[in-house]
C-alpha cells in the first residue's frame, strides 16, 4: 500500500513538471531588483572583415532598479535568407584575437541548456542570455529595438551579471558571425539583490547543457520500487 502512494504522489508529480514547462536545474530566473542606478554597459561590433554587421547592444539599469533597458541598433545583416538572426550573451568574453567560438554557450545561470527552446511567453523560464529567444529574432536590417529585460544585472556577484561577458550574432542555424565585449560605459557597478526563493547562482562558466528525464525511466523506476 505504501509503495502504491509512492508511486502515484511521483507520477503526480512528473505530471506538474511536464505541465509547468522547462527551467533550469535551478528553477526559474529570479526578477533583479535594486541594480545600481545609471550603469550602462555595451557591447560595439567590431569592424571585421569577415563580416559587414556593425552597431551595438547596450543595457542600462532600469529607473527603478528593476531590471535592465537594452537598446539595440545593428545594421548590415548578410542575405535574409540566413535569418531570422539570433542574438544572445554568451557566458564568456571575446578573446583579444577575436574568436567567437571562445565565448562559449549562452548566458545561463540557473543552468537550464537551450533545448527544448525559449517560449517568450514565460520569459523566466528561458536561459537568461537568450535575448532573441525572450525578446524577438532579428528579422530586418537594420534592426532597432528597445525592450526591459527582468531577469538581467548591472551590479557585479550574481550569474545574472552580464557586464563580464559578450554578445554573439547567429545566423538561424547558430552559426556565429561576430562578437563584441561589455564594456561599463556609464555610472558605477555596485551589488544588486534578487527577488524569489532561488538562492543567487555562481556564473557559469562551462557549456550550457541539461538532462531531462523521460517518462519511461520514472516508470521504469516505479516498476523496480513495485518488484
Amino acid at each position: 500500500m505504501h509503495i502504491a502512494i509512492l508511486a502515484a504522489t511521483a507520477l503526480t508529480g512528473f505530471a506538474i513538471v511536464n505541465a509547468a514547462g522547462p527551467t533550469g536545474r535551478l528553477g526559474d530566473a529570479d526578477i533583479i531588483q535594486d541594480n545600481p542606478a545609471g550603469v550602462t554597459y555595451t557591447a560595439t561590433l567590431p569592424d571585421s572583415p569577415r563580416t559587414g554587421i556593425r552597431g551595438y547592444v547596450a543595457g542600462t539599469s532600469n529607473a527603478n532598479g528593476t531590471g535592465v533597458n537594452f537598446n539595440i541598433k545593428l545594421t548590415g545583416f548578410p542575405d535574409a535568407s540566413l535569418g531570422p538572426f539570433l542574438y544572445h550573451i554568451h557566458d564568456q568574453p571575446v578573446p583579444a584575437n577575436g574568436n567567437c567560438t571562445a565565448t562559449l554557450a549562452h548566458q545561463d545561470s540557473y543552468i537550464r541548456g537551450e533545448v527544448p527552446p525559449c517560449d517568450r511567453a514565460q520569459p523566466q523560464t528561458c536561459q537568461d542570455g537568450d535575448l532573441a529567444g525572450k525578446h524577438g529574432s532579428i528579422t530586418t536590417s537594420p534592426f532597432q529595438t528597445a525592450f526591459l529585460d527582468l531577469y538581467l544585472s548591472t551590479a557585479q556577484g550574481p550569474g545574472s551579471f552580464f557586464g563580464n561577458r559578450s554578445i554573439v550574432i547567429h545566423t538561424s542555424n547558430t552559426t556565429r558571425l561576430t562578437c563584441a565585449n561589455f564594456t561599463l560605459t556609464s555610472g558605477n557597478n555596485t551589488n544588486g539583490t534578487v527577488t524569489g526563493s532561488n538562492p543567487v547562482p555562481s556564473p557559469f562558466t562551462g557549456g550550457a547543457a541539461v538532462t531531462y528525464v523521460g517518462s519511461g525511466a520514472i516508470l521504469a523506476g516505479l516498476a523496480a520500487l513495485l518488484l
